[in-house]
């Protein structure tokens, strides 16, 4: 017996509808009636809303600007002047350091103990002098002494010469007389013995003299030897001396202090460490910084401007200081010299300019740029920053016309001035710029122009534009991208 085909999933549909019916209710679904709908209409887009600024005309200053480096006035390299190994270090880094102040100590037992040696040698030194004064004075004495013996032994000769004097005159009378027997021999034996007697003496006392005179000679050397002596003394207690100050020094240099007032550096060499004069790397720096100095380099067409300007400007250009993150420093300084010669390389001079320091807020090595106001620039054309846009170099800014129109232009700028941008050439005073919302529009597309909520003010506070790049002109116009404020 066959059996009877059966609909497929009875149980799902229910197993009360026929088949034909399902298929169409399917194909209802998938294939949905046309016509039913309704066709929605466009709505042509608003124009977008931007803010305009007029351009405004007035004087504004002309500055100059040059990027420099800070530096201390002073730049102290502290290095040790003994050698030996460092045991103390008695200052806080980066903290001010006063002119004296020890701020490293090196072992100082070695030359302590040549400092008390050189001290005895220099003792026994002046010791060896006064002794040699002594013997000056001995020998000076045996001079006089000499001298004193001399006197008297010429003395002694002029005595022994009258009395052999006399023995001979007696002698001439005798000697007659006992010829012609008119006095006894006795008489002329004893004038003959007289006159012999009074003659020896006299060859005695000269005899005597010149002894004198050789053992004054002899005393004269001995001073001048005790004189020799104490210059040789004299000589060894100035070497001494010398010893001793040197020692001295030396012992002295164990300290290593601070031959100046300002902010001490970052310790070189650790506790431990042997240093000395051959040491390559110094022990610490100490810089002078209030004032502190700024080094620029300027052209040599700005070094003979300002020296132009110097014959007719009474006093000094105050300069303004602007540091790395766009402040200007609250403290005027001034140009303290330049350097002797221009660069032949670059074609520039140094020039050192001095700023007030006094919260020691400026470090040496720090990265500024330093300005000077060098004239006015008569009637300006002034437009905020952000009106303008660079493409590729160029500098263009969107002019929204009488029509609402807006028409990219390409412009020349100059220098910033504030928050507003110097326009050399390609705007006139009156015109409107697009200053906000220039990425939404085109050139040619019409916009719906509201006024610049920013207050425009100039401030000469701010950081300018050195110099305006040239004005070029694009070959088509295309999409202005803002450029970002700096």
């Amino acid at each position: 017996m066959k059996r009877k085909k059966r609909h497929p999933y009875p149980e799902e549909l229910g197993g009360s509808l026929p088949g034909i019916c399902w298929l169409l209710l399917l194909l209802f679904l998938l294939f949905p009636l046309s016509g039913c709908g309704k066709k929605e209409e466009k709505v042509p887009p608003q124009p977008p809303v931007v803010e305009v600024a007029e351009v405004t005309q007035k004087d504004v200053p002309v500055y100059s600007e040059w990027v420099g480096t800070t530096d201390g006035i002073v730049n102290a390299t502290i290095r040790a002047q003994v050698q030996g190994y460092l045991i103390k270090q008695n200052y806080t880094e980066g903290d001010v350091a006063r002119k004296g102040q020890v701020l490293f100590e090196i072992d100082p037992r070695e030359y302590q103990a040549a400092f008390d040696q050189a001290k005895a040698v220099l003792s026994q030194s002046k010791g060896a002098l006064d002794q040699a004064k002594a013997g000056l004075s001995q020998s000076k004495g045996a001079v006089e002494q000499a001298r004193a013996a001399l006197e008297k032994a010429k003395s002694e000769v002029a005595v022994q010469d009258a009395r052999w004097t006399t023995a001979k005159a007696t002698l001439g009378r005798v000697k007659p007389l006992a010829e012609q027997n008119a006095v006894s021999k006795k008489d002329l034996d004893d004038a003959v013995g007289m006159e012999l007697s009074t003659r020896s003496a006299v060859d005695a006392a000269k005899a005597a003299v010149d002894q004198a005179q050789a053992n004054v000679v002899t005393a004269e050397a001995q001073v001048v030897g005790a004189q020799a002596n104490i210059a040789a003394a004299e000589s060894q207690v100035i070497g001494a001396q010398a010893n001793v100050e040197k020692a001295e020094l030396n012992l002295g240099f164990t300290k290593v202090t601070s031959p100046v007032d300002g902010i001490a550096g970052i310790a070189k060499a650790q506790i431990g460490n042997l240093v000395g004069p051959g040491s390559v790397e110094e022990l610490t720096t100490v810089s002078t910084i209030d004032p502190i100095k700024c080094y620029v380099s300027i052209s040599e067409r700005e070094y003979m401007r300002a020296q132009e300007r110097n014959t007719t400007q009474v006093g000094k250009v105050p300069l303004e200081l602007i540091l790395s993150d766009g402040t200007v420093y609250p403290h005027k300084g001034e140009v303290a010299f330049a350097d002797r010669e221009v660069d032949v390389r670059t074609g520039t001079i140094r020039v050192a300019t001095i700023f007030p320091n006094p919260e020691r807020l400026l470090r040496p090595g720090m990265f500024s740029r330093v300005r000077a106001e060098v004239g006015i620039k008569k009637a300006a054309l002034l437009i905020p920053q952000v009106a303008v846009s660079e493409i590729q170099g160029k500098y263009f800014v969107g002019i929204v016309g009488p029509d609402n129109k807006v028409a990219i232009k390409s412009v020349k700028v100059g220098q910033w001035f504030g928050q507003l941008w110097v326009i050399e050439e390609g705007l006139q005073a009156g015109d409107k710029v697009v200053a906000e919302g220039i990425q939404k529009v085109r050139d040619g597309m019409v916009v719906n122009p509201k006024p610049f909520v920013e207050k425009i003010q100039a401030e000469s506070g701010a950081a300018q534009k050195p110099e305006a790049k040239p004005e070029a002109k694009p070959e088509s116009k295309p999409e202005a991208k803002s450029k970002p404020k700096s």
